[in-house]
């Protein structure tokens, strides 16, 4: 009777193990604008990309959110509407995170140091925040109290001039704020000036200062928008929202030194242009990006590992509308590319020899979908 029962018990604690190790959480960012509440939390697994919804917090347009370190903390802008049709001014709020629920429980809310945030950063130390605020053109850099609760803005930096597309280029758009991976350095492309403005960072004292040189430039009407690191620091790649491009920088100790300017659309394309986001896969191989406009594809490049520079290897359909923000799960294993306008999260497996992806038909049924993030 006891090996049985030992077989049994056994089981159970193998079966629990590998359900916590092939399971993790998905957070997910939206706009408010229809039916979505705010941010919807999922357990995804990562071994067959099933899931379920966990919870959810109710926030004005969590369009952007970020995940200290530990995993404890969530911070999320409030945008309050598209930033392209209203001036109200916005916020970040700070969220506890229960590893055990799931569940996101409200600390606290201050203003983003501009109008329209719609990128928001923390430091691996958990004591700065960053934000990048759309309308106003500027970045701003918020402590962070011992609880997780954020402090008053610390210190504002506003961009000036303008880039040569009269609609969209009028004045300054930070559209992010990203951290170097050693986090000396701060960098924030702007839209609407055509350059990625760089900062040095005093995490001892907290303080940001210009950078020398202050930024790099994008050709002009390019519109930079996001930007990622290899994972050997040698290489960042910027994404061009407005002319759907990609550029590749050598990197060294906060300086961009440009070395490569490629298409991210198909040969010949002639449809609206509206890029997105960009990632490097965790094994450091492959670099994606998101195209909106008529396109709603996802980009895939091979990476040559000794010069960085890229080459196209497949384009794939999104398989939705208007593709956001996207992310691979923390195995490397899936793409989930969250579409805005179709309401949903599709999920592709990565090919980890060739980087192209295939659609599993699994969807994570979500209104405007537009960050996707991960705490394991």
């Amino acid at each position: 009777m006891l090996k049985p029962f030992l077989l049994t018990v056994f089981l159970t604690t193998f079966s629990w193990i590998a359900f916590s190790q092939s399971n993790t959480y998905l957070l997910v960012g939206t706009y408010t604008s229809g039916k979505s509440e705010g941010i919807y939390v999922y357990n995804f697994n990562s071994t067959n990309g099933d899931n379920s919804l966990v919870s959810s917090a109710k926030i004005a347009n969590p369009s952007y959110l970020a995940v200290s370190a530990d995993n404890k903390k969530v911070y999320a802008v409030t945008e309050n509407a598209d930033s392209t049709k209203f001036g109200i001014g916005g916020g970040i709020s700070a969220f506890s995170f229960n590893n055990q629920n799931g569940k996101l429980t409200f600390i606290n809310q201050q203003f983003s140091g501009g109008i329209h945030p719609c990128y928001v950063t923390v430091d691996h130390s958990g004591k700065w925040v960053f934000s990048a605020n759309y309308t106003s053109g500027s970045a701003a850099l918020i402590p962070v109290n011992t609880d997780g609760s954020l402090g008053n803005v610390k210190q504002v930096f506003q961009d000036t001039g303008s880039g040569p597309n009269l609609q969209r280029q009028k004045s300054p758009h930070v559209h992010s704020a990203m951290l170097s991976p050693d986090d000396n350095y701060l960098f924030t492309p702007d839209l609407g000036t055509d350059k990625i403005m760089i900062y040095h960072f005093d995490k001892r004292k907290g303080i940001l200062n210009a950078a020398n040189p202050a930024f790099a430039a994008s050709e002009p009407g390019s519109g930079p928008r996001h930007l990622d690191f290899h994972p050997n620091n040698q290489f960042v790649y910027l994404i061009e929202e407005m002319t759907g491009t990609v550029v590749t920088f050598k990197y060294q100790l906060g300086k961009l030194q440009k070395i490569q300017r490629i298409s991210a659309l198909p040969a010949n394309f002639t449809g609206s242009i509206g890029s997105a986001d960009i990632h490097v896969s965790r094994d450091g191989k492959f670099l994606y990006c998101s195209n909106r406009g008529s396109s709603n594809s996802i980009t895939i490049f091979k990476i040559d590992s000794l010069t960085g520079k890229l080459t196209i290897v497949g384009e794939q359909s999104c398989m939705g509308k208007t593709p956001r923000n996207f992310n691979f799960d923390p195995t490397g294993n899936f793409l989930l590319v969250a579409n805005q306008q179709s309401d949903d999260i599709v999920i592709f497996k990565i090919d980890k020899k060739t980087g192209l992806l295939t659609d599993t038909d699994k969807r994570i049924n979500v209104p405007n979908p537009v960050c996707i993030k991960w705490i394991k």
